[in-house]
């Protein structure tokens, strides 16, 4: 899905301020409250010191979509923020021991041989849409001894070019991650299909607030089962009326995306 541009104009700071600004401003507009709905800034075209800024700002939440691009911002964030921690006066009296260590997201397709990459060095995953996935997972979990959250992401839009498990997949593809020791199923999460028009997104997010809701009432993921993903920069305020507590925005915070090779 592409994301809408943000104002080339704007600083980092003032786009960051702008979307929290947003963010709370959808929260009250649904009679939520905004410190339950998590922002990932998503740095899939964003610059490391940008990262860098928002992980100075206090910023804890970090999604990407690449498996070699995660790992690598990962581990330079850690080795920076571990490394000024050990030398006085980079950062001024105590500031780096202030700042906690970001959490990683894998928000974007993951292919299985790439598993044991993604597992190590995130917090959660947000793109599991298949009973082969999931068996990976679960068998690294096991070898690590380590109990990996995922969300099941699902295509509500029924669009074969997105990815996702089909709406009454989802329950299934759930009821059988129970039975994996080391794997929790913590929600669900989907893309809308692009669109100018932000309130194109409302049908299908509603949808699967739906699915989510009659799921956590069947107790999945060991009662855990609290987190919904939907919305991203052209579409996050809808996504957070329609019941999101995870938007993943990258373009609205980070400016004009540069030219990569995906």
């Amino acid at each position: 899905m592409t994301e809408t541009q943000a104002e080339p104009t704007m600083s980092l700071i003032e786009r960051y301020e702008s979307v929290k600004s947003r963010v709370k401003a959808a929260a009250a507009k649904a009679g939520r409250d905004a410190s339950r709905i998590h922002l990932i800034a998503v740095t899939k075209y964003a610059e490391m010191e940008d990262i860098q800024k928002l992980v100075e700002l206090g910023h804890r939440d970090f999604g990407e979509n690449r498996v070699q691009q995660l790992t690598q911002r990962a581990a330079m964030i850690e080795e920076s923020l571990k490394r000024r921690q050990t030398l006085p006066g980079m950062m001024g009296d105590g500031a780096a021991a202030s700042i906690e260590m970001p959490r990683w997201h894998m928000i974007g397709t993951l292919q299985r041989n790439k598993a044991k990459q993604v597992v190590e060095c995130t917090r959660l995953i947000h793109s599991v849409d298949s009973m082969r996935l999931a068996e990976e997972l679960q068998a690294v979990g096991l070898k690590r001894e380590q109990r990996v959250d995922v969300l099941i992401q699902v295509n509500v839009s029924g669009e074969e070019s997105k990815f996702g498990c089909p709406v009454p997949a989802a329950e299934p593809l759930a009821a059988a991650m129970e039975s994996m020791a080391y794997l929790r199923v913590r929600g669900l999460m989907t893309m809308a299909p692009y669109s100018d028009d932000p309130e194109d997104a409302r049908p299908r997010f509603a949808r699967l607030r739906h699915v989510y809701e009659d799921m956590a009432k069947q107790g999945f993921g060991d009662g855990a089962f609290n987190l919904l993903s939907m919305g991203m920069s052209g579409d996050f305020e809808v996504g957070i009326e329609e019941g999101a507590n995870l938007v993943r925005v990258g373009s609205a915070i980070f400016g004009e995306r540069k030219t990569y090779e995906d």
